[in-house]
């Protein structure tokens, strides 16, 4: 290997170690599973390192475009699911809290995949609005309706005690 293919190799391998709780949690709120979040986020590193050194500088956009996308790819592929025993990644320490999480990650699997993907972009990994598109390969307006769509959608399968982090 030369010294250029050690540098990308270093830089990918930082990348990987700081953001892959958060890549996890992002790739748990589109699945619902533990396993699958863990595959997705796996074959999204995988995709993203031949493509490392031109997109080294900011990373984030491309890996999350691969997350968004792979997760609807694949719910297409798979469209019946069993619903996840799971308990969240991160460990409430209050039971009102993990009453809570697990009532909006129920919720968040009752949306479409689309939807769910917009949704957990915009108001979990506080993207905007254009970035949400340009990691979903969507226009700004889709993204819009979508966001209005499924916080409608999120209103009715939420018990009205349930704080959400979304307005």
């Amino acid at each position: 290997m030369s010294d250029r293919d050690d540098r990308v190799r270093a830089q990918f391998e930082e990348y990987v170690a700081a953001r892959r709780q958060a890549l996890l949690r992002t790739a748990y709120l589109l699945t619902g599973q533990h396993a699958d979040a863990e595959d997705l986020v796996q074959l999204a590193l995988v995709k993203a390192m031949p493509h490392w050194a031109k997109i080294a500088h900011d990373p984030e956009p491309y890996v999350r475009k691969v997350l968004a996308r792979e997760s609807v790819s694949r719910w297409r592929r798979r469209r019946w699911r069993e619903v996840s025993t799971d308990t969240p990644p991160e460990r409430p320490t209050e039971v009102a809290d993990l009453t809570d999480r697990t009532a909006v990650r129920q919720a968040l699997l009752g949306l479409a995949p689309r939807q769910r993907a917009v949704v957990v972009l915009r108001y979990f990994d506080d993207l905007t609005e254009v970035q949400t598109a340009q990691a979903l390969g969507i226009g700004v307006g889709t993204v819009k309706s979508h966001s209005r769509d499924a916080l409608a959608r999120l209103r009715v399968l939420l018990p009205d005690e349930v704080s959400v982090p979304i307005s």
